[in-house]
């Protein structure tokens, strides 16, 4: 058996402890992680700096090493999505559904851990410490893989993790660090440990994963998502949202990717629109018409392109129907928004849109489970299947029935003796 094989047996033992851990242990353990992050700022900074440097010799994206960095601002949003956990109901034990089958028979449906979660995802060493939170509220263990880049970030973040965490009474192997790609590869491997994976990373990544495992997928692919300006916008939010939405944080698979302008206000909007985004330093890329009204664009190559970068796509629309068309054939599923006056266009577009997140008259980058009251998020999912969107707590988690009776047999019922009554008491 090999190093991880083992630590993964061991998660799936603290697993089954896990999912019975009373809520205020769980809490504890949040703000002991909490506490103890602060007090080894420090270490965490310094080993910070070293991935920061590493990654200046690399060729790694500058928006990518962006987000890489962990300083004050990255320890304080993290200490507080900590305590923010604690303020949420326990995920664990909530009654879904209860049924009278008879009267001296119960059927409920109720909230459990899904078990060891396998996560895999990318530079931001602040998403090790949302992620593993998030597990352990949701009373489940947990593997987990960051990029490369961030090293020596995640191994202190995670020594420190795991550390205050044992000592505030969770049991030993809950969380798991892989570092290599051997680690991974093993892991897609083990379904008798892991109970779900969750890749965070391109599509062709998510479906790597897919293809090589039999374990169940949770699928984060990339975010295509698209802001719908119709012809009914109101014309300053309309350049705020799309400023917002593309450049508040361009790194991020919630930014905006491609821009819809519906031709009728095409001519008027487009230069406000241009000028609003090259003074952020957005280079644009256009279809013909917009090229027609802005020739300094460059062209299209891929609709279907996320660019986590100061760049845009630009599509002049004839309306609603081409945009809602366009989006559900080019989009990743992700989020998409629309800015208009008219209440009737904006509940269609929201309603058509094929994907997880659908907003009206707001920016796409508010799709994002701190921003929902979700604590914080594992990932946003793009499948329709378990859970859909940002990914917080209650996606953590699954069910299972349990029926209460007095000695009650199948053979009284299937004589005719007794019958079920099957009132819906929940």
């Amino acid at each position: 058996m090999t190093d991880f094989e083992t630590r993964a047996k061991d998660a799936k033992q603290a697993s089954f402890s896990m999912a019975v851990l009373p809520t205020e242990v769980k809490d504890k353990a949040l703000l002991a992680i909490a506490d103890a992050l602060t007090a080894n700022k420090e270490a965490i900074f310094s080993a910070n700096a070293q991935d920061m440097e590493n990654a200046k010799n690399t060729d790694l994206p500058m928006p990518l090493q962006k987000r890489l960095l962990f300083d004050e601002h990255k320890l304080s949003d993290v200490v507080e999505g900590l305590k923010s956990l604690t303020k949420l109901s326990d995920p664990v034990g909530k009654e879904l559904l209860k049924t009278e089958l008879d009267d001296d028979l119960v059927l409920t449906r109720v909230s459990c851990p899904i078990g060891v979660l396998g996560i895999i995802f990318e530079s931001r060493p602040d998403a090790l410490v949302q992620i593993a939170s998030l597990a352990l509220k949701s009373g489940n263990a947990c593997c987990l893989k960051g990029g490369s880049e961030a090293l020596n970030s995640n191994r202190i973040l995670f020594e420190v993790i795991e550390k205050a965490s044992i000592e505030a009474g969770l049991p030993k192997g809950w969380i798991v660090l892989m570092e290599s790609r051997t680690d991974v590869a093993e892991m897609l491997l083990l379904d008798q440990y892991i109970d779900l994976i969750i890749p965070r990373g391109s599509n062709s990544f998510v479906q790597y994963i897919m293809q090589h495992s039999s374990i169940p997928v949770m699928g984060h692919a990339d975010g295509v998502c698209h802001l719908y300006i119709h012809e009914k916008a109101d014309e300053a939010m309309a350049l705020s949202i799309a400023v917002d939405s593309k450049t508040q944080y361009v790194a991020v698979c919630n930014a905006c990717e491609t821009i819809l302008v519906d031709e009728s206000i095409a001519k008027d909007f487009l230069p406000k629109l241009a000028k609003a985004l090259s003074e952020k330093n957005v280079t644009i890329y256009g279809c013909e018409k917009t090229k027609a009204i802005l020739p300094e664009v460059q062209d299209v190559e891929e609709w279907h392109h996320e660019y986590l970068d100061y760049k845009v796509s630009i599509k002049v629309v004839s309306g609603l129907d081409e945009a809602i068309d366009h989006i559900n054939r080019f989009g990743s599923g992700h989020t998409e928004s629309i800015v208009t006056t008219d209440r009737a266009v904006a509940e269609e577009f929201m309603d058509r849109v094929a994907s997880g997140n659908a907003f009206w008259n707001c920016s796409t980058r508010f799709s994002d489970g701190f921003r929902y009251g979700f604590g914080a998020e594992v990932g946003i999912s793009t499948s329709k299947l378990h859970a859909r969107g940002p990914v917080g707590l209650d996606g953590l988690v699954t069910y299972k029935y349990k029926v209460r009776g007095n000695g009650n047999l199948v053979a009284d019922y299937a004589s005719g003796n007794r019958k079920f009554t099957h009132k819906h008491i929940l």
